[in-house]
């Protein structure tokens, strides 16, 4: 009977953390799009997907992304450092003129800068 209460107490407490990871990454991700999006106010109705993590990104493939940006985007955006290691992504879904779009935002391991985007 113990066993199975400690087993409830921890997939409880892996709950609460995920949840917070998704909180902090969607903030950071909010910050980016309201400071380099070309018209932030036009991005209605923004949802997001849930936080994943990804080992298949190289550091070509995060300059491509860099340089390319996205509709809806400023160019010339000033990133963080090139991140080593795992990288976590976060999918964004909103409304922009009627139509709805979607990007993919690729955060560092503290979640604390989005780092590349597409």
């Amino acid at each position: 009977m113990k066993s199975r209460a400690y087993i409830i107490i921890g997939m409880t407490l892996l709950l609460f953390a995920s949840c917070g990871q998704q909180y902090h990454a969607e903030k950071t991700v909010e910050a980016f799009v309201e400071a380099n999006a070309e018209n932030p106010e036009a991005m209605t109705h923004r949802d997001f997907a849930d936080l994943g993590i990804t080992r298949h990104l190289n550091d070509s493939v995060i300059s491509i992304m860099r340089e390319r940006g996205a509709q809806g985007f400023k160019k010339g955006i000033t990133y963080g450092q090139m991140p080593e290691g795992d990288l976590f992504y976060l999918r964004m879904r909103y409304v922009h003129e009627g139509d709805t779009l979607q990007n993919t935002f690729y955060l560092n391991q503290e979640l604390t800068e989005v780092v590349a985007f597409k």
